[in-house]
């Protein structure tokens, strides 16, 4: 607007000074101080727009920056603890160094009559890079009732899928590395008499055969003597765990009877025959040991295990004050059966839970 007038009053003077018979270096100099004017209102504001700009681009740097440091500052989000998942590729084999698997057999002694010691068989998993100059965690995973050394799969190197499942943690720099152990969980050197006392004696093989072989003949935290020695120094580098009967020797044996030989725990879908919640509690309620973590998994299809896993541990928390839940000590039920599906996945979180707090 203000530039339109300046033009229209130059136009009006150049024809007055016309008609009055101006010259024409009068109309070139009102010409040239009107294009002056004209051009110094217009550099005005082409460096006010410039300013306006350089103002502008200033403040959305300083804002970008301002956000940049913004998202820089906040925290982020924790890994959950466990997975509903096993990752796809971790049920393959890894691409790199992989550990190893080796039989081994040991001597077990006969815990209700005077029978001769019996061989036992057990399977032994060796992480990647395996060194006896290192001194390495030790997992006691049990089977279930129907099951021997071979249900979790060590028997198999090549289709071993816990073997997978370790390689893959281990490789990925997930976990440090750790040794498992899949026995016979059948105390079988006991007198047979039908029932399931094979079971519940196994403790006495775990403590007196079955650990004394592993930390003697393998590279563990224990400083082992054959005159003796003492097991819960080192029991923070112990774990125990199992699925379905498996799962109960985890609770009445590991956590109630052999509190100072483990201190890490996993039951997945825990047989009819555990110990209800409050049992336990009053089992472990004097104890000078603590729980670093009892991790629990059961499918909500379960028709054999989830009133039994859920009466045992599920409401712990509230029966005992050595588990705080979410603290270290996890209830976790999905949809699913009593199958590997579940047992699986249930290793596999323990793995990343297990020996992690120490």
């Amino acid at each position: 607007m203000k530039r339109n007038v300046l033009v229209s009053l130059a136009m009006a003077l150049m024809v007055s000074l016309t008609a009055c018979g101006q010259t024409q270096p009068g109309e070139n100099g009102m010409t040239v101080e009107v294009q002056e004017s004209i051009q110094s209102e217009s550099a005005s504001e082409t460096q006010e727009t410039q300013q306006s700009e350089e103002t502008l681009k200033t403040e959305e740097t300083e804002k970008a920056e301002e956000s940049q440091a913004s998202s820089e500052q906040a925290p982020e989000e924790e890994e959950p603890m466990v997975s509903n998942i096993v990752p796809s590729d971790y049920l393959m084999a890894y691409s790199g160094e992989c550990g190893t698997i080796e039989a081994i057999t040991y001597m077990a002694k006969d815990y209700v009559g005077d029978g001769p010691d019996v061989e036992k068989k057990a399977f032994v998993y060796l992480p990647a890079g395996y060194d006896e100059s290192k001194q390495y965690n030790v997992l006691y995973l049990m089977h279930g009732i129907g099951g021997n050394e071979n249900e979790w799969g060590l028997n198999n190197a090549k289709t071993s899928r816990v073997k997978k499942i370790m390689d893959n943690l281990i490789g990925n720099g997930e976990i440090e590395p750790f040794i498992i152990v899949t026995p016979n969980g059948k105390a079988l050197a006991c007198a047979p008499n039908g029932g399931n006392d094979a079971f519940y004696l196994f403790g006495n093989e775990l403590r007196n055969d079955l650990i004394p072989y592993i930390e003697s003949h393998y590279s563990t935290y224990a400083d082992y003597s054959e005159e003796g020695y003492d097991l819960s120094a080192t029991r923070t580098h112990r774990a125990m765990a199992g699925l379905s009967m498996g799962g109960m020797q985890t609770i009445n044996i590991g956590i109630c009877e052999c509190l100072d030989l483990f201190s890490w725990y996993g039951a997945f879908s825990a047989a009819p025959t555990s110990y209800n919640a409050s049992k336990v509690a009053s089992l472990i309620k004097d104890s000078e040991y603590e729980i670093d973590f009892f991790y629990n998994i059961c499918g909500t299809e379960d028709n054999i295990a989830y009133s039994s896993a859920s009466g045992a541990a599920k409401t712990l928390p509230a029966f005992s004050e050595k588990v705080t839940d979410g603290e270290n000590f996890i209830w976790q039920e999905k949809s699913g059966g009593h199958d590997f599906a579940i047992w699986y996945l249930g290793l596999y979180n323990l793995a990343r839970i297990a020996f992690q707090a120490e």
